[in-house]
Protein backbone atom coordinates (compact mmCIF):
# COMPACT_ATOMS: atom_id res chain seq x y z
CA UNK A 1 0.00 0.00 0.00
CA UNK A 2 1.43 3.38 -1.01
CA UNK A 3 1.41 6.50 1.16
CA UNK A 4 -1.35 7.94 -1.06
CA UNK A 5 -3.42 4.76 -0.60
CA UNK A 6 -3.04 5.10 3.20
CA UNK A 7 -4.13 8.75 3.03
CA UNK A 8 -7.20 7.96 0.89
CA UNK A 9 -8.13 5.09 3.23
CA UNK A 10 -7.79 7.34 6.30
CA UNK A 11 -9.97 10.01 4.66
CA UNK A 12 -12.61 7.44 3.74
CA UNK A 13 -12.55 5.95 7.25
CA UNK A 14 -12.87 9.47 8.66
CA UNK A 15 -15.92 10.21 6.50
CA UNK A 16 -14.18 12.83 4.34
CA UNK A 17 -15.50 12.95 0.77
CA UNK A 18 -12.28 14.35 -0.67
CA UNK A 19 -11.45 15.12 -4.27
CA UNK A 20 -7.99 13.64 -4.88
CA UNK A 21 -5.89 15.13 -7.66
CA UNK A 22 -2.62 13.79 -9.01
CA UNK A 23 -0.29 16.06 -10.99
CA UNK A 24 2.38 15.20 -13.55
CA UNK A 25 4.77 17.69 -11.98
CA UNK A 26 5.58 17.70 -8.25
CA UNK A 27 3.74 20.22 -6.05
CA UNK A 28 6.05 20.30 -2.99
CA UNK A 29 5.30 23.91 -1.94
CA UNK A 30 2.14 25.87 -1.21
CA UNK A 31 2.88 28.20 -4.15
CA UNK A 32 3.34 25.28 -6.57
CA UNK A 33 0.18 23.58 -5.33
CA UNK A 34 -1.89 26.77 -5.53
CA UNK A 35 -0.69 27.39 -9.08
CA UNK A 36 -1.53 23.82 -10.13
CA UNK A 37 -4.95 23.95 -8.47
CA UNK A 38 -5.85 27.51 -9.48
CA UNK A 39 -6.60 28.58 -5.90
CA UNK A 40 -5.22 31.11 -3.42
CA UNK A 41 -2.02 30.10 -1.64
CA UNK A 42 -3.83 30.66 1.67
CA UNK A 43 -6.19 27.77 0.85
CA UNK A 44 -3.27 25.32 0.87
CA UNK A 45 -2.92 23.47 4.17
CA UNK A 46 0.81 22.88 4.54
CA UNK A 47 1.42 19.75 6.63
CA UNK A 48 4.50 20.74 8.62
CA UNK A 49 6.09 18.39 11.12
CA UNK A 50 7.96 19.90 14.04
CA UNK A 51 9.91 18.31 16.86
CA UNK A 52 8.37 19.32 20.18
CA UNK A 53 10.57 18.16 23.07
CA UNK A 54 11.45 15.08 21.01
CA UNK A 55 7.88 14.26 19.96
CA UNK A 56 6.31 14.93 16.54
CA UNK A 57 3.88 17.84 16.22
CA UNK A 58 1.95 18.23 12.99
CA UNK A 59 0.88 21.78 12.17
CA UNK A 60 -1.57 22.29 9.29
CA UNK A 61 -0.70 25.86 8.37
CA UNK A 62 -2.19 28.12 5.73
CA UNK A 63 0.24 28.49 2.85
CA UNK A 64 -0.06 32.26 3.26
CA UNK A 65 2.24 32.47 6.30
CA UNK A 66 4.92 30.91 8.51
CA UNK A 67 4.43 29.03 11.77
CA UNK A 68 5.56 30.81 14.95
CA UNK A 69 7.38 28.02 16.81
CA UNK A 70 7.47 29.96 20.10
CA UNK A 71 3.69 30.35 19.91
CA UNK A 72 3.34 26.61 19.21
CA UNK A 73 5.57 25.73 22.18
CA UNK A 74 3.44 27.90 24.49
CA UNK A 75 0.22 26.45 23.06
CA UNK A 76 1.16 22.82 23.62
CA UNK A 77 3.26 23.29 26.75
CA UNK A 78 6.57 22.30 25.18
CA UNK A 79 9.96 23.73 26.13
CA UNK A 80 11.11 23.79 22.51
CA UNK A 81 9.47 23.39 19.12
CA UNK A 82 11.70 23.28 16.06
CA UNK A 83 11.49 22.21 12.43
CA UNK A 84 12.04 18.46 12.22
CA UNK A 85 14.69 16.83 10.07
CA UNK A 86 13.56 14.92 6.97
CA UNK A 87 14.48 11.67 8.76
CA UNK A 88 12.37 12.58 11.81
CA UNK A 89 9.44 13.52 9.53
CA UNK A 90 9.65 10.21 7.65
CA UNK A 91 9.90 8.21 10.88
CA UNK A 92 6.75 9.92 12.24
CA UNK A 93 4.66 9.97 9.05
CA UNK A 94 6.09 7.38 6.59
CA UNK A 95 5.89 10.29 4.10
CA UNK A 96 8.60 12.54 2.67
CA UNK A 97 8.94 16.27 3.32
CA UNK A 98 7.08 18.10 0.55
CA UNK A 99 4.43 15.39 0.34
CA UNK A 100 3.28 14.99 3.94
CA UNK A 101 -0.48 14.60 4.36
CA UNK A 102 -2.54 15.43 7.45
CA UNK A 103 -3.48 11.71 7.80
CA UNK A 104 -2.30 8.25 6.78
CA UNK A 105 0.56 8.04 9.26
CA UNK A 106 1.63 4.90 11.16
CA UNK A 107 0.15 6.40 14.35
CA UNK A 108 -1.92 9.53 15.03
CA UNK A 109 0.13 12.69 15.53
CA UNK A 110 -0.66 15.57 17.85
CA UNK A 111 -2.04 18.12 15.39
CA UNK A 112 -2.71 21.85 15.39
CA UNK A 113 -4.87 23.24 12.56
CA UNK A 114 -4.45 26.89 11.55
CA UNK A 115 -7.64 28.89 12.17
CA UNK A 116 -6.87 30.97 9.06
CA UNK A 117 -7.80 27.94 6.93
CA UNK A 118 -11.40 28.31 8.18
CA UNK A 119 -11.77 31.32 5.89
CA UNK A 120 -11.79 29.07 2.80
CA UNK A 121 -14.77 26.91 1.83
CA UNK A 122 -12.35 24.33 0.40
CA UNK A 123 -8.78 23.76 1.48
CA UNK A 124 -6.21 21.55 -0.24
CA UNK A 125 -3.67 19.38 1.55
CA UNK A 126 -0.87 17.05 0.54
CA UNK A 127 -1.93 13.55 -0.37
CA UNK A 128 1.08 11.58 0.83
CA UNK A 129 3.55 12.18 -2.00
CA UNK A 130 4.95 15.06 -4.07
CA UNK A 131 2.32 14.75 -6.81
CA UNK A 132 -0.98 14.36 -4.95
CA UNK A 133 -3.34 16.82 -3.22
CA UNK A 134 -6.81 16.39 -1.74
CA UNK A 135 -9.65 18.77 -0.94
CA UNK A 136 -11.49 19.02 2.36
CA UNK A 137 -13.36 21.49 4.48
CA UNK A 138 -11.71 23.04 7.51
CA UNK A 139 -14.14 21.14 9.75
CA UNK A 140 -13.22 17.86 8.02
CA UNK A 141 -9.51 18.51 8.64
CA UNK A 142 -10.14 19.19 12.32
CA UNK A 143 -12.27 16.07 12.70
CA UNK A 144 -10.16 13.60 10.70
CA UNK A 145 -6.88 14.67 12.37
CA UNK A 146 -8.31 15.13 15.87
CA UNK A 147 -6.57 18.49 15.62
CA UNK A 148 -6.75 21.55 17.81
CA UNK A 149 -7.76 24.82 16.13
CA UNK A 150 -5.29 27.64 16.80
CA UNK A 151 -3.62 30.71 15.34
CA UNK A 152 -0.21 29.43 14.23
CA UNK A 153 1.40 32.50 12.63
Amino acid sequence: MTAVDRVVAALRTGGVAAEVRRFDEPVPTAAAAAAALGCEVGAIANSLVFEADGEPLLVLASGAHRVDTAKMAALIGAHRVRRATPEFVFAATAQEVGGVAPVGHPAPLRTVVDVDLAGYPVVWAGGGDHHTMFSASYEDLLRVTGGEAAAVA
